[in-house]
This record gives structure tokens, C-alpha cells and sequence, in this order.
């Protein structure tokens, strides 16, 4: 059964006949076919796990059965350690998690005014990453609210009223903050020891430049540099970064940017007074903005791209800074994680193929873009995890939903079978960078694959991408594979589809079912994984190349593995 993805659209209207004409005439290159060649004995550089990254607002849900379950899932993906990233660590509270939400309790103060630390719950959030190998990318924030200037009230109750509240807000003592940090990290050391702690991420707060800082760009610099000195101070060999704002759209962002990198490079640091401030890694936000047009799904990957852009164009003015690794700390289709597809329609695109789509051609252009910019990109993180007590493919963006897995985990599945080093891989229906840059993809669709190769194993992931999520001609595709070194190769083709390693298309074949069975949850979990389109295969080279002809409609992914 072919599970049509515009079922979720609460209200949506019907597909236009002009929006499908228009679909099918960007599809005209690709229906007359594609060919992709990889070359296994051109090496083009290295094969960067820095897609292993993945963030989330509820630190509470870290260390729940669901939460440790994707967790076990998460450590098993990359060869390379898999980094989480977490808001509201340092947020006063019961530890209770709510939508956008979740405390600590780590910092309060006595009748007389004197820290009293408390670190149960960090460290509950902490062991369950390195008991399983994971890393944190540590986020300090946000403020507690025996340290707010303004701290009541303190919590919000998102989406009711205000968002900003009391742990939003500057410190009013940044000697007390900065003594918060370092007895943080000091802690961290001592009970990770300090390998481990040093080869963790370290950031101040999230997104300065908008709603989540309530101080100004000066008073961010300040508390910057109070919480960079308490870091070193304790880890002289931590890596300290940020400043983790959102992507540069429009003025206020670029100049925000700006003005921190001119600050750690050559402002007056408010802890030394002397020049600059510890920066190891520059952190910046991106996201696109899906709509509904016409009564189907548009994406909008030029929007997202443009900003990744923006922001590289600012920090190439610093050649101080060019070398300094770049981590793309929340890097999404779209803005809200905690939005789901009933509230936002175009947020339906979380539960089908179209997201693991979405992602297999941006991280390869985002890779691309960087190499182009002569930046080191070493982190593009996914802000996806999974909620507490919501409806089953309600289409929050998430990784898993009740312990179902959804069809972008299984994208990253297929990003951890690639090891090795890159090689050359060519497409004659790839979109190019710069027509990203101008219109996205809503014209030809981009049709390419990345490969790469190790001893005895070459791995290709081949996309079929289109923001459209209409009806189209799928693409017949001639993969040929060039340089190999045996007669004889085992072929594996893996795939995420509509009905294809997608539990969301499972249980639209059941009929939605808001309470499944027993058996319905077996089912659901068993589609839920990544699946072989048919058996292996052993097939024989001639002259070193093997050819393969598939088809693959749009708005899934492929991955083959060849090995012998």
C-alpha cells in the first residue's frame, strides 16, 4: 500500500491539478533517467561523522525507559562517538519535563544567600550518555532563578503566555555564575574523569540573539567571557564554543554574529581585561520553513541554505577564526521540535521519507558549501529526540515516537553503515549549489549520491529529492561503480520509502489505530527498522565495474553496500 503523506493534513486542501502538472514537468529529466557513477579507486577526502549529533529542550526525558531505549539506538549508529546536546541544564526545578521544558535543580541558595549545588539530576542526564559512550555537547544555561535579575515569573507553560520568563534572564551576580560553572566542570572532572570531560563540547547558553537571552548583545559578551574563564579554569584544555545563535536571516542575527566573533577575537574580556575571549568552535543555528501551497507539502531547504551561507560569508571577515571547527548546533527543515503536525500541517513531513530526503541532500550540500567557503564543518546537529506522553506519529520532529522508530532514524542508520574515506561520485541529475542558493529544489529534482570506501566495502547513498511532496514519476537510475577489485561483489540495497522501512506507513495500513494491539505494536516495531529492499546478491565485475539499474521515487533514499 503507497501511504499518501497529505492524509495528516489536518484541513488541508486537495492537491491542485495544475500543482501536479507542474510536478510531473520537474520530473521530466528525471523520468527519462539518471546516472550515477562512483569511482572506488578516487579517493576525494574524508568521510566527517559530524552528522552524528542530535539535541533536544526536555533534558528530563534523557534518563526515561524511551528516552534510554533511543539512546541505546543513538550509540549504536557511528563509529565515531555520537554527541547530544540538551537546553535547560542549569534550570531551576522539580525535574519535571513539560513541552520545551525540563530543571536541574543545580544551583540554589540558603536563608543567607550562599550556593548550594545539588547535581543528582545532571548527573542522572550525564551517566546515561557516557555509561552507553555518548558524548554531551554541554549547553550551560539556562539561568537558575536564585541568580535571575528578574525571576518571576519563572517558568513558562508553552504554548499559553509568555515564553521569556525569569530563566531567560541575565545573572545578577556574574562572580556567582561564573563560580556555578567552574564548580560544574569541576564536578564533571571528578566524576568523569578529566580524558572524558575534555573531549566533550562546552557552549554558553542557546540562541543569544533572540527570545532566549532577555540581556543585551553586551551582557551576552559578558556572561561569555565569565563562563569561558570558569571552564579553562577548571579544564584548561576544554573545548569552549558558541555562540550558538540562530542562523543570520536577518539583520539583528548577521550583526550579532559579527559582533560576537569581534568580541572573542579582539573585545575587552570582562573577567582578564585583556584581549579576546576562549573560543575553540564557532556554533550557529539554521532552519528552513515548510508550508502548505496548494494542499501539499513545500519544503524549503533554499531558505535554510542561504542563512548556513550568510553566516560563512561573516565568519571568512575573521581570518583569525577560519580554522576554528564550525558546529551547525541545531541544523532542521524547520523551526519548533515541540510543534507537532496538528497544530503546524506542514509538520507531517516529520513521519514519512521525505525527511530522511530532506537531510541526505542537505548534509551533502552543507559539506559541500563548507569545502567551497575553505571552513572546517565538524558538526551538523539534528534537534530530534523523542517525547513523553504525546499521541503516536503526532509529527513533533522526532527520532522515535513511543518507542516506535521513524523512518529519519533510519536514515542515520544508514549514515553509520558508511566507513571508510570518500570517493568520487558523479550524478548527471544533481541540483547544483548554486540553484540551491537561488530557488532550493523546486524545478529539476536533486537526484545524487555521496560513496565511500574501505577495505573491502564501498557504501553509496543515493537520494531522489523534491520540496514538493506531490505525486511524480520515480527515477529510473544507472548506478554504475568504477575501481573495484574483485570478480565477484555481495550487493546490498537498503531503502526508506513509503512502504519501506517506514513504521508510519504500517500503521496508515492498519488504519490508524490511536490504540494499537499487542501485535500492532510488534508489527510497528519490526517496520520500524532499516530494511533490505530484496536479498543480497552476489554479482560479478567485469573489468572492475559493476552496473545497477533501479528505480527510486522521489522523496526517498537508497543505500547500497558492495563488499567482497
Amino acid at each position: 500500500m503507497k501511504t499518501n503523506r497529505r492524509e495528516f493534513i489536518t484541513g488541508a486542501a486537495a492537491v491542485t491539478a495544475e500543482a501536479v502538472r507542474a510536478a510531473h514537468r520537474g520530473e521530466a529529466r528525471a523520468a527519462s533517467g539518471s546516472r550515477i557513477r562512483v569511482d572506488a579507486a578516487r579517493k576525494t577526502g574524508e568521510w566527517k561523522h559530524n552528522w552524528a549529533m542530535f539535541g533536544y529542550d526536555e533534558p528530563n526525558y534523557t534518563y526515561t525507559k524511551r528516552g534510554t531505549e533511543l539512546l541505546d539506538k543513538l550509540a549504536a549508529l557511528s563509529p565515531s562517538p555520537v554527541f547530544l546536546r540538551t537546553h535547560h541544564l542549569l534550570t531551576t526545578g522539580d525535574g519535571a519535563p513539560s513541552l520545551k521544558w525540563g530543571s536541574t535543580n543545580a544551583y540554589t541558595e540558603d536563608e543567607r544567600g550562599l550556593p548550594v549545588y545539588d547535581w543528582k539530576i545532571l548527573d542522572r542526564i550525564f551517566d546515561s550518555y557516557v555509561e552507553r559512550g555518548l558524548k554531551p555537547l554541554v549547553e550551560i544555561g539556562f539561568m537558575p532563578e536564585a541568580l535571575s535579575v528578574n525571576p518571576k515569573p519563572y517558568r513558562h507553560s508553552w504554548p499559553e503566555g509568555k515564553f521569556e520568563t525569569g530563566w531567560a534572564y541575565p545573572p545578577k551576580d556574574y562572580a556567582k555564575w561564573g563560580e556555578l560553572v567552574y564548580q560544574w566542570v569541576r564536578h564533571s572532572i571528578q566524576r568523569y574523569g578529566r580524558q572524558e570531560a575534555a573531549s566533550w563540547y562546552w557552549e554558553c547558553w542557546n540562541e543569544p540573539d533572540i527570545g532566549f537571552w532577555q540581556g543585551t548583545f553586551e551582557e551576552y559578551f559578558r556572561l561569555y567571557d565569565h563562563t569561558a574563564e570558569a571552564v579553562k579554569r577548571a579544564l584548561p584544555e576544554a573545548r569552549m564554543g558558541g555562540a550558538h545563535s540562530t542562523g543570520p536571516q536577518n539583520e539583528k542575527g548577521a550583526r550579532f554574529l559579527r559582533q560576537f566573533l569581534e568580541h572573542v577575537a579582539a573585545g575587552k574580556n570582562a573577567v582578564t581585561g585583556r584581549r579576546g575571549a576562549p573560543l575553540d568552535y564557532i556554533g550557529f543555528h539554521t532552519k528552513g520553513r515548510p508550508g502548505i501551497v496548494d494542499g501539499h507539502i513545500r519544503m524549503n531547504m533554499q531558505r535554510q541554505f542561504v542563512r548556513v551561507q550568510r553566516a560563512m560569508t561573516i565568519i571568512r571577515d575573521f581570518p583569525e577564526l577560519r580554522k576554528l571547527p564550525i558546529i551547525i548546533g541545531e541544523c532542521d527543515p524547520d523551526g519548533t521540535a515541540a510543534r507537532s503536525a496538528l497544530v503546524e500541517p506542514a509538520n507531517a513531513y516529520r513521519n514519512g521519507p521525505q525527511y530522511a530526503a530532506y537531510n541526505a541532500s542537505i548534509y551533502s550540500k552543507l559539506n559541500a558549501l563548507a569545502g567551497r567557503n575553505e571552513l572546517r564543518l565538524d558538526g551538523i546537529l539534528a534537534w530530534a529526540f523523542q517525547f513523553e506522553d504525546q499521541p503516536l506519529f503526532a509529527g513533533f520532529r522526532t527520532l522515535s515516537t513511543n518507542g516506535i522508530d521513524k523512518p529519519i532514524l533510519n536514515f542515520y542508520r544508514m549514515l553509520g553503515l558508511m566507513r571508510g574515506h570518500r570517493v568520487d561520485a558523479w550524478s548527471t541529475s544533481s541540483v547544483a549549489l548554486d540553484e540551491v542558493l537561488r530557488t532550493g529544489v523546486r524545478g529539476q529534482p536533486d537526484i545524487d549520491a555521496v560513496a565511500v570506501a574501505a577495505d573491502r566495502q564501498l557504501t553509496a547513498l543515493v537520494w531522489h529529492y523534491h520540496d514538493d511532496d506531490l505525486p511524480a514519476a520515480a527515477a529510473p537510475v544507472d548506478l554504475s561503480v568504477e575501481g573495484l577489485t574483485a570478480d565477484r561483489v555481495n550487493v546490498e540495497h537498503f531503502h526508506i520509502g513509503d512502504s519501506h522501512s517506514n513504521a508510519f506507513s504500517k500503521l496508515s495500513g492498519m488504519g490508524s489505530p490511536s490504540d494499537p494491539s499487542e501485535a500492532q505494536w510488534a508489527q510497528l516495531r519490526a517496520a520500524g527498522q532499516l530494511k533490505l529492499l530484496r536479498s543480497p546478491e552476489w554479482r560479478n565485475t567485469k573489468d572492475g565495474r559493476l552496473a545497477y539499474r533501479f528505480v527510486l521515487p522521489r522523496n526517498e533514499v537508497s543505500l547500497f553496500r558492495l563488499t567482497w
